[in-house]
């Protein structure tokens, strides 16, 4: 595929050395509000909330709760449409001059910050929640659907810190019911100098999996939007696997939704067969 979004070499080198990159424009206004729109639909339908794909990151998802964090995974197999946007042909042509042109790009998931109580996603790496016997190769574009500030909630970054493995992590709380992860209380001290980068509407943040980041609360009144793709090349094993042991101490209700739907589903495609 021809890259049609051309980064500089300054911008380039920049991520490499920095590892993170913020770019004010990625796609059109009109793409923003197509997507904007499918968006606030999937959000407001709690699509994939039985499946597991739908829950509170930085909550237990407890009965009669108001979610502070609402995050959906893969949003692209709800709305497939989100697939012929300039937003995923543009992500997808950046992905290819920073990771090479085997680079494949999709829509990952979306993180909702509803006004005033948008809860903040703490310190943490991306790699933290993999799998520990390789080393990623991959990368995170962070685009926000509306104009976006420390007020509520842009990307922070601790430059430089994507040259690190990845740091003893925790639910958040300490609680397993928790998906969402952040550094536990001896690692940040690794959190120097961080950089916010506030972006307009169709901007985009991007980072790598053990890149240290994190934002804010929103504080503001009008919730804040934020959908995020992903791209990657195949890594490399580890000579010496690790064990993220915070990832199997998790007791999440999304788990228990995600293998009571996949029981469903193996209980409807037996009942298939016998009929």
């Amino acid at each position: 595929m021809k890259a049609d979004f051309k980064l500089t070499q300054e911008q380039i080198d920049h991520f490499k050395d920095r590892g993170y990159l913020a770019l004010n424009k990625v796609t059109t206004d009109e793409d923003v509000a197509f997507i904007r729109e499918i968006y606030d639909r999937l959000f407001r339908e709690r699509i994939g909330w039985d499946e597991g794909n739908c829950f509170d990151l930085a909550g237990a998802d407890e009965e009669g709760k108001e979610i502070a964090l609402p995050q959906i995974l893969g949003p692209a197999r709800y709305a497939p449409e989100l697939n012929d946007t300039g937003l995923l042909k543009n992500v997808t042509a950046v992905a290819k001059q920073l990771l090479g042109e085997e680079a494949t790009c999709g829509f990952a998931h979306a993180i909702f910050k509803p006004p005033r109580i948008g809860a903040e996603t703490p310190w943490h790496q991306d790699a933290a929640y993999w799998g520990s016997t390789h080393w990623n190769n991959s990368i995170s574009i962070w685009v926000p659907l509306q104009d976006v500030n420390k007020e509520n909630g842009c990307m922070e970054f601790v430059p430089s810190s994507h040259k690190y493995d990845v740091l003893t992590h925790q639910c958040i709380n300490k609680d397993p019911r928790i998906h969402g992860l952040e550094l536990v209380e001896e690692e940040r001290y690794n959190i120097v100098d961080p950089v916010s980068c506030p972006l307009p509407a169709g901007g985009a943040t991007i980072h790598g999996g053990y890149m240290l980041h994190h934002t804010e609360p929103n504080r503001s009144d009008v919730p804040r939007r934020a959908i995020i793709l992903s791209a990657s090349t195949p890594g490399t094993e580890r000579k010496l696997p690790r064990k993220f042991y915070w990832n199997e101490m998790k007791r999440t209700p999304r788990t228990d939704r995600a293998k009571a739907a996949q029981h469903r589903k193996e209980a409807a495609s037996v009942t298939k067969v016998t009929n």
